[in-house]
């Protein structure tokens, strides 16, 4: 089969793979399926393949990274279920001040982004946004702007979370080096986000009445204003400080629902979150500097795979947030199992565009589309970015676009002749592309609008934009950083 007719049954895949989603809206994970099915047809894989392929795709992708975001799922769900999310976010409002709420909330979307997901996260911290925006008498996209994006950058960027692990076992990048280069560029694209999300936040935007009165309560009816809160018709309001009770309740350090246990200390939630990272990194940089055969080196590697060090920090948090906070068996057992079905349809998306990638390269459409993107002449950092960032504009989710980028150009990336920690850079480059253009087809876009009260174009002024510009941040940093790989 010609190139040309492999090339136009991939574009017809990509296409119906995208109406499927966005018109049909045909859950991912059956698209994916569905199109890989019509695509191994159609490129001439023999129907007795079609089965093995499609095992052999699922397999090898679900055989690596199944286990990897089950397990940070856990973690994740006993640092909520504990309280030491909310612990954590309140430790860091009271280290900064109160005049630099807005990048502690930052640096909380950060640091929690990394075991948290999106969704979560967003929906555990919304809360203390709304508790300080009532407190200050500032409005809400100030606090929740740049903590919400913190939070979706991490989750572009940085294994456990699905996206970065699905391409990291696709193209065969290390999470260690990701992790290495990656926690760094994150940190300085949050950073330069909370910084731009002052700019886009200098004037209030108007809010949904719901969301206004439950922040500020119900707008005052004497006329009385303030130039800091806008109320939800765009005339300026200020109610009174602690009006309904809810702005002190808020921001009271909370004891876990149920009992009087205080929540976990900051240092404790800290470390738990850094202990994985810092095995990973151990892991990577002995395999690196330590001769073979030698004994430490081993240890680490051991220690340091993704699948081990996640798995002795479940334990840690189990017990330490758990059994020595007086949670009995059952009751560890129940908040780790309550984590995975939230992410059950998340790992089989993960799975599903393995399938995609595999059958790509069983068909020869692979070795097409990579004859193609060699002969336009742009660098393979620059292709992985611009790839993500067309399918995540095209279809919303950033997990789909890094899943599909990676399938679409595997091939491409092993004829290139790659160093693992190219291909390391080349996946942040794809979750730089994943990061931008969050709108109105993304799930976290009316997400977080919702919660912050905004309307449509609000939204595309405020979220789309900040989330487009550390997108393309994200990917200039690559560039810098690929001379030195």
């Amino acid at each position: 089969m010609s190139h040309t007719t492999l090339l136009v049954i991939a574009a017809a895949g990509v296409a119906t793979l995208l109406l499927l989603i966005l018109r049909a809206k045909v859950q991912p994970f059956v698209a994916l399926v569905v199109v890989s099915i019509g695509v191994a047809l159609a490129a001439g894989v023999p129907a007795a393949d079609l089965v093995k392929t499609i095992e052999e795709g699922m397999g090898a992708t679900l055989g690596h990274i199944a286990t990897i975001i089950a397990l940070g799922a856990m973690i994740g769900r006993i640092i909520e279920v504990s309280g030491g999310a909310h612990a954590f976010a309140y430790s860091l409002i009271e280290r900064f001040g109160s005049r630099r709420t807005p990048l502690a909330l930052a640096v909380a979307g950060f640091v929690l982004g990394i075991p948290v997901f999106f969704e979560v996260g967003l929906i555990i911290l919304m809360p203390i946004a709304y508790g300080v925006a009532r407190a200050s008498r500032k409005p809400l996209l100030v606090y929740a702007l740049p903590m919400g994006a913190a939070m979706l950058t991490v989750h572009a960027f940085l294994p456990p979370h699905p996206g970065a692990v699905a391409v990291a076992e696709a193209i065969g990048a290390s999470q260690g080096l990701m992790l290495l280069m990656g926690i760094p560029l994150t940190a300085v694209v949050v950073l330069f986000g909370y910084l731009v999300s002052r700019r886009l936040t200098r004037r209030a935007h108007p809010m949904d009445p719901a969301v206004y009165a439950e922040v500020y309560g119900a707008p005052d009816t004497d006329g009385g204003t303030s130039s800091a809160v806008e109320a939800p018709d765009g005339t300026p309001n200020s109610p009174t400080p602690g009006e309904g009770g809810r702005g002190a309740a808020v921001l009271t350090r909370p004891a876990i629902q149920g009992t009087d246990v205080r929540p976990p200390s900051f240092g404790m939630v800290l470390t738990l979150i850094v202990t994985p990272i810092l095995l990973i990194l151990l892991g990577t940089i002995g395999e690196n500097t330590l001769p073979a055969g030698n004994t430490l080196r081993a240890v680490l590697t051991v220690l340091g795979a993704p699948m081990v060090a996640l798995l002795i920090d479940v334990t840690l948090c189990g017990y330490f947030l758990g059994a020595r906070r007086g949670w009995n068996r059952a009751r560890i057992s129940e908040v780790m199992g309550s984590a995975l079905p939230p992410v059950a349809m998340v790992i089989l998306v993960a799975g599903a565009g393995g399938v995609f990638g595999k059958v790509l390269v069983a068909s020869g459409i692979g070795g097409a589309i990579a004859d193609v993107l060699e002969r336009t002449g742009l660098p393979v950092l620059l292709l992985a970015f611009l790839t993500s960032l067309a399918l995540r504009a095209a279809q919303g989710s950033a997990t789909v676009a890094l899943v599909t980028t990676a399938g679409i150009l595997t091939p491409l990336l092993h004829r290139a002749d790659l160093s693992t920690a190219q291909l390391s850079l080349v996946a942040l480059a794809m979750g730089a592309g994943a990061l931008a253009l969050s709108h109105i087809n993304d799930a976290g876009y009316w997400m977080f609008t919702k919660l912050a009260g905004l309307d449509v174009a609000t939204g595309l002024r405020t979220w789309t934009v900040l989330t487009t510009v550390m997108g393309c941040a994200g990917f200039a940093l690559t560039t810098v950083l690929w001379p030195l790989v």
